[in-house]
């Protein structure tokens, strides 16, 4: 079989991308990890007048004048003194606005407080501890762009401005459905030492929750055809996103090929792990036949399903980096490769990638994916790479 370049299969994929328009609205105290529909723009100045940013008074700047007579005081949330005059201020808190007049903000701690005036011990620079109008933004600017996954200072943010129902889109249903007579579900005992516990949908499902999707865990089927079948047709009633694992390689029982026949858009790709990918569509709905080794199904995961979930939140990002390679590496395949490695930013900042704690073997090793692994890649026409090159690396989740 000839395998396709994992180029080409990307082409075809978003050649085959629907534009994913359900919106629904929901509570800003419900938005956490959900994408936004449409654009938050300012609709007003922020803030709309200038305000102390300390505990101060409010004066009108005079570098030569050191004594000031306290008209009184402007606790936030009131403002009872809205002007001044030269050589007079106001005490004024953290968040109180600032008086007519008034450009600076001389803070508690440099003046000296006698009866109904303060002496300034410590000078400031004129408009010191002031916030301008429209400092945080303005009217009309946009706050945050449609596709925008929402996490605690974009919520924060849109209790400021007011808003409280928003527009996000909808989270695509995803079925995960691991199929294989030798697998045993959570809590299952195994029956012989031929059985083994199914981690890839569980894995699959919480990678999907993670990327923004609903995620439904299906039973486990067996290796049997027309059960398999029943099952992929099924959860397309209710699904809009389908992944299985396992059944699609060359074996005598790996059935899901065959019941994928015609809606197959991609049919394998050259890369490792993962090479005997199939994506099918069926009108509006997609299914990602992934292989049953866990480390395969996770890294596909990302390679292909990331893309289609991205596409329909409009949230498509770039999620390759260049690190420096720590050890040396030794190519497994004749085709692109994708292998686990670890990150980190050295003291003056640069990404180092390596190796250590990543065993050789075959792509069953869940751990290799742990303490957020990333993965080294590896074109097809290298051999391999040399401590201190400068590799590509594709971030996971």
């Amino acid at each position: 079989m000839e395998f396709m370049e994992y180029e080409k299969t990307l082409d075809i994929l978003k050649n085959n991308l629907i534009s994913w328009d359900r919106v629904e609205k929901v509570a800003i105290t419900n938005a956490l990890n959900r994408y936004l529909a449409v654009d938050i723009i300012a609709k007003e100045n922020y803030p709309k007048s200038q305000t102390a940013s300390m505990d101060g008074y409010a004066i009108k700047f005079n570098s030569k004048c050191k004594e000031y007579k306290i008209l009184g005081s402007n606790p936030a949330g009131e403002f009872k003194f809205k002007s001044l005059s030269d050589f007079e201020c106001i005490k004024t808190f953290t968040g109180s606005l600032m008086p007519q007049n008034a450009d600076t903000l001389v803070p508690v701690e440099n003046v000296k407080v006698t009866n109904d005036k303060i002496e300034i011990l410590k000078n400031v620079n004129q408009g010191f501890a002031v916030r301008k109008i429209g400092e945080s933004y303005k009217k009309g600017e946009i706050l945050l762009k449609k596709g925008t996954k929402i996490s605690y200072s974009e919520i924060a943010l849109l209790a400021e401005i007011g808003e409280f129902h928003i527009s996000v889109f909808v989270k695509p249903k995803v079925c995960v459905m691991a199929s294989g007579s030798e697998i045993k579900d959570l809590g299952e005992p195994l029956e012989n030492e031929a059985q083994i516990r199914s981690s890839n949908h569980v894995a699959i499902a919480s990678m999907m929750q993670l990327m923004g999707c609903e995620a439904i865990i299906l039973p486990i089927v067996k290796d049997e055809k027309e059960t398999v079948k029943k099952a992929i047709l099924n959860s397309l009633k209710f699904c809009d996103i389908l992944i299985t694992t396992g059944g699609v390689s060359m074996g005598d029982y790996d059935f899901i090929k065959e019941i994928l026949d015609s809606k197959t858009i991609i049919n394998g790709a050259a890369i490792k792990p993962g090479r005997h990918i199939k994506i099918a569509k069926f009108n509006e709905k997609y299914i990602f036949a992934l292989p049953g080794f866990p480390y395969s199904a996770m890294v596909m995961c990302v390679l292909y399903v990331r893309v289609l979930v991205e596409s329909f939140f409009c949230a498509t990002k770039d999620h390759f980096i260049n690190a420096v390679l720590e050890n040396d590496y030794t190519k497994k395949s004749p085709f692109l490769e994708f292998s686990a490695c670890s990150l980190k930013v050295d003291e003056n900042g640069i990404v180092r990638a390596n190796l250590e704690g990543k065993k050789n073997g075959s792509s069953a090793i869940v751990n290799n994916l742990n303490n957020e692994a990333a993965l080294l890649v590896v074109p097809k026409e290298l051999k391999g790479y040399k401590k201190g090159d400068v590799v590509q690396i594709l971030k996971m989740i």
